[in-house]
């Protein structure tokens, strides 16, 4: 293999690329902007600095976040201190400091759109805005709104999620989470160097129901609109269908990041699942395996995701003792010390999904506290297979 074009300069793309390149195999990457915002916090994990310690070790600017406040209607709030901090970028200073560590590496950026891909013999002819390319091997990593339908996910709207938000001229030390009523999704409010990135995501609702929704957040907590700009994008929230015929490679080509449907479905984290993908994408490259990429994926984390997928709606919709189970939430995290450590590692990107539930058991004891854990349980977390 001679060449190998990566189609996408985000997270993914560039952490793929960065890696081929490093090996010493000829790396082109393609992207229309190369660096931009998007709608999100842009929150990196303990899970992801500790797996790759150059997202904490750099002069990017960032913010580090140990507080966070979660709140749902009628309930109040809850505060949670973070033994291990949310890293917090900028999605354009991250994608570009993700660039320029695949470029010192050896890739080379080209600005352009890639407007369709045709498969010749064992490469590809790509068409550009600037003439043709040719390449042996394809990494997609277009995002979400990839318009190359012959490679990666297959999205149907159920699939999907709005994410849409303001950039707001403010500071603040803590993140905020804020759970809504009858509302597949949730309020953030994520301190950035420089800015607030204030947003919602959510299913099942228009972009103009949630934008109100947001707005109304906004204007009771008084965050002001005046010189905030607006962004909406659209993220994958694969439904568990959508993961069973979920498409992340195919001949002579592997998909990365949102381009794979790679996204948590109950908290929207995609930056750990893109990084971690275009690393893995790479290695099966390098070892002249890809065949084997889809059984990384899965195996690593995605079989956990297709899990969540099933959990998501009862999450955040599905009700216990007569009221909604983020209200729940937030009432056992203001009594449990115990339930607080489970949402540590769940902010930490440490706690599987598929052992939540003997996870709780093993924790809860006292005879009336595992019969209400256990309906709790039955109503909010089936047993994993």
């Amino acid at each position: 293999m001679k060449t190998v074009a990566v189609l996408g300069g985000g997270p993914a793309g560039a952490s793929a690329a960065e890696r081929l390149a490093r090996a010493g195999l000829k790396t082109l990457v393609f992207d229309e902007k190369l660096a931009w915002e998007k709608p999100c916090g842009g929150g990196l994990t303990y899970k992801a600095y500790s797996e790759y310690p150059y997202l904490l070790g750099n002069d990017t600017p960032k913010r580090l976040v140990h507080e966070t406040v979660i709140g749902a209607d009628k309930a109040g709030e809850a505060k949670l201190m973070l033994d291990h901090p949310l890293v917090i970028y900028s999605r354009m200073d991250l994608n570009r400091m993700l660039l320029e560590r695949a470029e010192r590496a050896g890739a080379a950026l080209e600005k352009t759109r890639i407007l369709g891909i045709e498969r010749r013999g064992q490469g590809w002819t790509l068409q550009t805005k600037h003439g043709a390319a040719e390449a042996d091997f394809l990494i997609v990593a277009t995002g979400a709104r990839n318009s190359l339908r012959s490679v990666g996910t297959e999205y149907r709207a159920a699939d999907t999620m709005s994410a849409l938000g303001y950039y707001v001229p403010a500071q603040q030390e803590r993140i905020d989470l804020q759970f809504l009523d009858k509302l597949e999704g949730y309020i953030w409010v994520f301190p950035r160097a420089g800015h607030l990135s204030v947003g919602i995501c959510g299913k099942g609702e228009s972009a103009q129901a949630l934008r109100a929704r947001l707005e109304r957040y906004m204007e009771e907590r008084s965050i002001p609109l005046k010189g905030a700009a607006f962004y909406s994008h659209m993220l994958p929230s694969l439904e568990t269908a959508g993961w069973k015929r979920n498409r992340v490679s195919g001949d002579g080509w592997l998909a990365v990041g949102d381009a794979a449907g790679l996204v948590d479905p109950i908290t929207g984290e995609g930056l750990f699942y893109a990084i971690r993908s275009g690393d893995l994408a790479s290695r099966a490259v390098l070892g002249g395996n890809p065949a084997g990429y889809r059984d990384a994926v899965y195996r690593e984390f995605a079989e956990d995701l297709e899990f969540a997928a099933m959990l998501a709606r009862r999450v955040f919709v599905g009700k216990f003792l007569f009221r909604t189970v983020p209200q729940r939430m937030v009432q056992f995290m203001r009594r449990s010390p115990r339930f607080r450590g489970l949402m540590q590692d769940l902010f930490a990107g440490t706690q599987p999904y598929s052992e939540l539930r003997g996870r709780l058991l093993r924790n809860l004891n006292g005879t009336l506290q595992e019969v209400m854990i256990q309906f709790f349980l039955d109503r909010v977390i089936p047993q994993y297979r």
